[in-house]
């Protein structure tokens, strides 16, 4: 009887909790299954594997390419090249840190793909509490960081446009002008061309521009490779104090984290981006190799009379060194209408809301107008290619390229794992102190050969 008044609640018990388990089961399962932010990107998001190499290949393997010999007559034709590969070894480990970061922090918010400056924001938001309030700081730096980095780009490539023409008119018996007024006149080509809002219209010329970009390297390369001298005739090595223009240079050159996450949010296999070998490895290691091989072909064989960008040492005299020149300068032209996109979407996004919707499109258009006035200008004040690369690489890379990312990964697995006795946070510190003694020295340097040529 016992037994038999015993049995029904246990057995009642039991259903419920069965029930209840099924029921929890089948209504978070959501919950229990693993987020796969690739599963919820946009249709859009479909770029391949090697369509993302072929991507990332193309905007790592820009103008910097052709400012590696000036990089190398800073530190030697053998120091150059270690000096390269380490700092090719520290910029893309610094952009596994990033986008890895960025991937797991996907996975915890459930969202299908973050930015550079969203993945520093709620990097911040989501970490210890006592610098959540510092969120948005961290966005606003990464932002304006990115955002002058583009316009000191911008800056660039005017001037590399003002000298290209420049020697093109001197030897065909042109006007005897400066460097500062060809720059003056570029905006007779900038403007109109900045005003275009759809990049969809400059997509068939930035694909005709890859091809003669390549073009005009391999004529450089060709020039340097025609008749080089002995390598006893360069220095291997320089002095110490070269070292800082040395990694600002090659920071410009060779950082190109800006374009990483817009990258990596597009792949359809987003997973295959980091890894062994990895669609970064992969990049990144082609990259060092081509600007190793460029920087000391480039520098063996113009000596310390190499430019800011390698178009600018190929002979005067030579009908294919001025065609490589004027397609140099082509390709800038379009390039700068494509890198101007940035630092005006980062100022609209702050301006838009304080103007009436109705004035949007005269806002916008009078912030692209203004925009590339004051990168001429800045161009024409100042028209030394090799200060504005430096500075560029010095302060804009320095804090982005550098120091972001390793601050952003010792927040995001603070009170997780950093690693056996905190190694993750010790080797984070190292890189942003490489990243401030770049920063220091760089500037030092770039204000003391300011001054030394004013």
């Amino acid at each position: 009887m016992e037994k038999e008044n015993g049995t029904p609640p246990i057995r009642s018990n039991l259903d419920t909790y069965s029930s209840k388990i099924e029921l929890a089961y089948n209504g978070s399962r959501e919950d229990l299954d693993p987020y796969v932010p690739a599963d919820h990107r946009p249709l859009e998001s479909n770029t391949s594997s090697f369509g993302a190499l072929a991507h990332l290949l193309k905007a790592s393997l820009g103008s910097g390419i052709l400012a590696m010999p000036l990089a190398f007559k800073n530190a030697g034709l053998v120091v150059g090249v270690f000096a390269t590969i380490i700092i090719g070894f520290v910029c893309a480990h610094v952009i596994h840190v990033l986008v890895k970061t960025s991937q797991q922090l996907c996975v915890e918010i459930k969202k299908p793909s973050l930015g550079y400056a969203e993945t520093c924001d709620l990097v911040f938001q989501n970490g210890p509490k006592p610098i959540r309030k510092y969120a948005p700081y961290a966005r606003e730096l990464a932002d304006w960081a990115l955002a002058l980095t583009h316009l000191g780009a911008c800056c660039v490539y005017v001037v590399v446009v003002a000298e290209s023409f420049k020697q093109v008119s001197d030897v065909y018996g042109g006007p005897d002008w400066s460097v500062t007024v060809f720059c003056a006149l570029t905006l007779v080509i900038l403007i109109p061309l900045t005003q275009i809002t759809k990049l969809k219209y400059l997509v068939p010329f930035s694909a005709l521009a890859n091809f003669v970009w390549l073009a005009s390297i391999c004529i450089s390369i060709y020039y340097c490779l025609r008749d080089p001298p002995p390598t006893s005739s360069r220095n291997y090595a320089t002095s110490i104090s070269g070292l800082p223009t040395f990694i600002s240079t090659s920071l410009f050159a060779m950082e190109g984290i800006g374009v990483v996450m817009p990258i990596e949010n597009e792949m359809t296999k987003p997973h295959q981006f980091l890894g062994c070998p990895g669609v970064l490895n992969i990049a990144m290691s082609a990259v060092v190799v081509m600007y190793a091989f460029v920087g000391f072909c480039g520098y063996l064989s113009f000596g310390e009379g190499v430019r800011g960008s390698l178009t600018l040492n190929l002979p005067q005299e030579e009908i294919l060194a001025q065609v490589a020149k004027i397609m140099v300068a082509c390709v800038m032209v379009l390039s700068y209408a494509l890198i101007f996109y940035v630092p005006v979407d980062v100022v609209w996004r702050r301006l838009q809301d304080r103007i009436p919707a109705r004035g949007h499109r005269w806002g916008l258009g009078a912030l692209r107008f203004f925009g590339t006035l004051l990168t001429v200008a800045l161009a024409s004040a100042v028209p030394r290619l090799e200060l504005f690369m430096e500075l560029v690489g010095a302060v804009c890379l320095s804090i982005m390229g550098l120091t972001l990312p390793a601050i952003v990964e010792t927040v995001w697995l603070w009170g997780k794992d950093l690693g056996p006795c905190h190694w993750i946070l010790w080797k984070n510190c190292l890189i942003v102190i490489f990243s401030i003694i770049a920063l220091v020295s760089g500037v030092t340097f770039s204000i003391k050969t300011l001054l030394e040529t004013l």
